[in-house]
């Protein structure tokens, strides 16, 4: 389903999508292609991200398209000093 036809269902609204097909270009994801899990209530958006996986996610349809920036996992390292 494309993202038009989202907007068109669900107008105004979060919805939980499954991702199909996406592209990506510069450090950003494109999303072409996706399946609607289910209609989201506002209250329990954030929620619902929290617990989305993987190729999941949750967006707002007063969102002309999908676009999703693209960034680097950032790791910690922890250095032990020993004392001589």
């Amino acid at each position: 389903m494309k993202w038009s036809e989202v907007r068109n269902l669900y107008p105004n609204q979060f919805v939980k999508l499954k991702v199909l097909s996406s592209q990506i270009k510069n450090k950003q994801e494109f999303v072409e292609d996706m399946a609607v899990i289910t209609p989201v209530s506002d209250q329990l958006a954030t929620k619902e991200l929290l617990k989305s996986k993987g190729d999941e996610l949750i967006f707002h349809t007063a969102n002309e398209s999908i676009v999703l920036e693209i960034r680097q996992d950032v790791g910690l390292r922890r250095f032990d000093y020993l004392e001589n």
